[in-house]
């Protein structure tokens, strides 16, 4: 229990995904059910019921929790968020290739989340670089073990494979017998994709 007992960062912004308590701080929560109906699940090009929704959705302070919770659950009819459905549509269709890291950070520090393939990838890729054990990966993304330990398989691969493509090879380290001024020749290197700030490996490694 200590890298659990031991952690004193704040808690995450993001939610999990049983925690519906945002909605109580919704401008639309105690609204009549039929003017939600009118307003939120408007018939299709009923441009005053949508300009009427966003006007109240661009004041409510839960905008963002809304419009999560559309995504997450799959949640395609309606105005979530602030915006339609058709405006949602673009956002449903790569949901599953979204990278927050926010999220992969929200993960390891025991939220419940719903991850998207890429982000579920990275949280394995830092969760074996740590040293986690397969049943710790289980718990950690409720997964089943023998799918955690294909993930870590995974993982264990790429890994392997990425320390393989980056290792520098033998004939572009400096001889013992080249000047100084040699040595100050920055070789060329490969840029990674996605550049990782300081202050993000910080963060995963405390939350791990």
């Amino acid at each position: 229990m200590r890298h659990i007992t031991t952690n004193d960062t704040p808690p995450p912004t993001i939610r999990g995904i049983a925690d519906h308590s945002w909605q109580a701080r919704g401008l639309c929560h105690n609204m009549p059910p039929r003017d939600i109906d009118e307003l939120f699940f408007h018939a299709a090009r009923d441009r005053a019921a949508i300009d009427e929704a966003k006007s109240i959705c661009a004041r409510c302070p839960v905008k963002k929790a809304c419009f999560d919770y559309a995504l997450d659950n799959e949640i395609r009819h309606g105005m979530w968020g602030g915006l339609t459905e058709d405006e949602r549509r673009p956002w449903h269709a790569k949901v599953n290739k979204r990278l927050d890291y926010s999220r992969v950070k929200a993960a390891f520090e025991g939220r419940d989340v719903h991850l998207s393939d890429a982000e579920r990838e990275a949280v394995t890729r830092h969760a074996y670089v740590r040293g986690w054990s397969p049943e710790r990966l289980a718990h950690a993304l409720r997964l089943e073990l023998d799918w955690a330990r294909d993930l870590m398989r995974n993982a264990a691969h790429a890994v392997a494979d990425r320390d393989r493509y980056w290792e520098q090879p033998e004939e572009t380290k400096p001889a013992d017998d080249e000047t100084a001024e040699d040595e100050d020749i920055a070789s060329p290197v490969q840029v990674p994709r996605q550049a990782h700030t300081h202050s993000l490996i910080a963060a995963l490694r405390k939350a791990a």
